[in-house]
């Protein structure tokens, strides 16, 4: 919701924090899906060389000839003649390499002998189709945009490898599995079927159930846990209104330069940001991420949890402090930024070399010209305070000057096109984990027999995609399974 890739949405941090699960896992936060801030190594996956394919910058204009360089990566390790050709569709974040050699679809690759492609999202990564980030330029990112790049590559890969004729099978996790089943909806005729993890296929302005799930996923593991959360946030919101407070709060949450609350963007920016460290932790809760060189894999719910109820510590308030504290050591990082003015000049720099270039810049685009995501604290029923819907809403225009009534029609475009939860098509899978916050606007029943949903007790954000491991609880194990089965017979229709 990005950005961390490959599996990955970014939410709600419209800062650089903040991703596929986006395989492509990116770094930082974003608005919309949430990511850890982490240095990914990718060393790991130097073995598989970038490769690039000549891209048309405008698919639905005729007129326009001009192209730019996509990135992609192949693993051929395990094709079989004649078997199927598995597509990871990279998503709001750059492209990691590490998933060329592991994850669950490459265990699905060696048992049906498949061709490993993935390409990444155009305006992410070093995909670049334009000079720069500047709203001219985003105007050719879409999810549409991208959606053509796949057909094309698709096309083009297919003639000039031979693999036309081949049976294509899409994979992605976050907006890359919201992508993967609109590639089977909208081009069914060149993907044969779509593994859609974690897949958020309504877009909605307002996205409060976000914090809703949050909530229950913390009481899954103490009740009392986002009741403690809810009495810091409420406390920490009272204390704002005095700014004699500010330089002791200053200092709990080691802010990089003393707190400045001057209008009600700058509250709501230090507030979203805490909330983050919460919000982060339970979308990606004891996810196997390790492989992307993900940092802060070990701090878990039980960890957050744990803290809130540390009695020594002081009261709630004091325990929401101690909590930001160790995010920022866990991630190495001295003092937090939580300067809304910093954070508006981050967003505002169009250039590739921007602070907010890796992802950041690019998704909150996304965001208020298609999908909104937002995540508010408008429902009574989460444990947060202070940054409501109009918080987020103005961001577009700050960053972008897109107005509210353009993210409306904006938002109701993208359902109109795709259908919503309405989807009207064939062998696609929706996995989702019940910790996971995007579930809400995800597939969990059954469409038809054709459309099934895998709903995963107890996991979390495109836990399916990851590589197993021992720990992993039995349906995480079973759904794995699951999917592979209907892949076999799918591959054989």
């Amino acid at each position: 919701m990005a950005f961390q890739q490959t599996c990955g949405l970014p939410v709600c941090k419209a800062t650089l924090c903040f991703l596929f699960c986006l395989f492509v896992l990116g770094e930082g936060q974003y608005k919309g899906f949430r990511k850890f801030i982490g240095v990914q190594d990718t060393r790991q996956g130097d073995a598989f060389e970038e490769q690039w394919f000549i891209q048309k910058l405008d698919h639905f204009n005729g007129a326009d000839s001009r192209v730019w360089k996509q990135r992609y990566f192949v693993n051929e390790a395990f094709y079989k003649p004649g078997g199927p050709v598995f597509l990871m569709i990279g998503g709001e974040g750059p492209a990691n390499p590490a998933w060329m050699q592991s994850g669950t679809w490459l265990t699905y690759a060696e048992k049906l002998g498949a061709l490993c492609l993935m390409l990444e999202h155009r305006f992410y990564g070093e995909s670049h189709p334009t000079v720069d980030l500047s709203t001219d330029s985003l105007r050719f990112l879409s999810s549409r945009q991208a959606l053509a790049d796949l057909a094309h590559f698709r096309t083009m890969m297919g003639e000039s490898k031979g693999l036309s004729n081949r049976k294509w099978v899409a994979f992605g996790g976050s907006y890359p599995g919201s992508l993967a089943a609109w590639f089977r909806l909208k081009y069914p005729h060149l993907v044969h079927a779509s593994v859609a993890t974690s897949a958020p296929v309504h877009a909605t302005i307002n996205f409060p159930e976000y914090l809703e799930v949050v909530w229950r996923s913390l009481a899954s593991e103490n009740a009392e846990c986002p009741v403690l959360v809810k009495k810091a946030s409420d406390t920490l919101m009272e204390r704002l209104k005095d700014p004699a407070t500010y330089n002791n709060i200053t200092e709990d949450f080691k802010l990089c330069s003393k707190l400045q609350i001057k209008t009600e963007m700058d509250s709501a920016y230090f507030l979203e940001t805490l909330a983050g460290n919460f919000m982060d932790v339970v979308q990606y809760n004891e996810d196997n991420r390790g492989f992307e060189g993900v940092m802060g894999t070990n701090i878990t719910i039980k960890v957050l949890c744990s803290v809130m109820g540390d009695t020594s510590l002081g009261d709630p308030y004091a325990r929401y402090a101690a909590v930001a504290r160790l995010m920022l050591g866990t991630f190495s990082v001295g003092c937090l930024d939580a300067s809304f003015s910093n954070n508006l000049g981050a967003m505002t720099n169009t250039s590739w070399d921007g602070p907010a270039a890796n992802g950041g810049r690019q998704w909150v685009y996304q965001t208020c010209t298609e999908f909104g995501f937002y995540q508010s604290t408008d429902s009574p029923n989460q444990p947060f305070a202070g940054f409501p819907l109009p918080y987020h809403v103005k961001q577009c225009a700050d960053y972008y000057n897109v107005s509210a009534e353009q993210l409306a029609d904006a938002v109701a475009q993208t359902n109109e096109y795709y259908g919503s939860y309405d989807i009207k098509s064939t062998r696609i899978v929706f996995p989702n984990g019940s910790i996971d916050p995007w579930h809400a606007l995800g597939i969990t029943q059954d469409i038809t027999a054709d459309l099934p949903a895998v709903f995963i007790t107890g996991t979390a954000h495109c836990a399916n995609m990851y590589p197993a491991r021992s720990q992993d609880l039995l349906q995480l194990t079973l759904a794995r399974d699951h999917i592979f089965l209907l892949l076999q017979q799918w591959l054989k229709q």
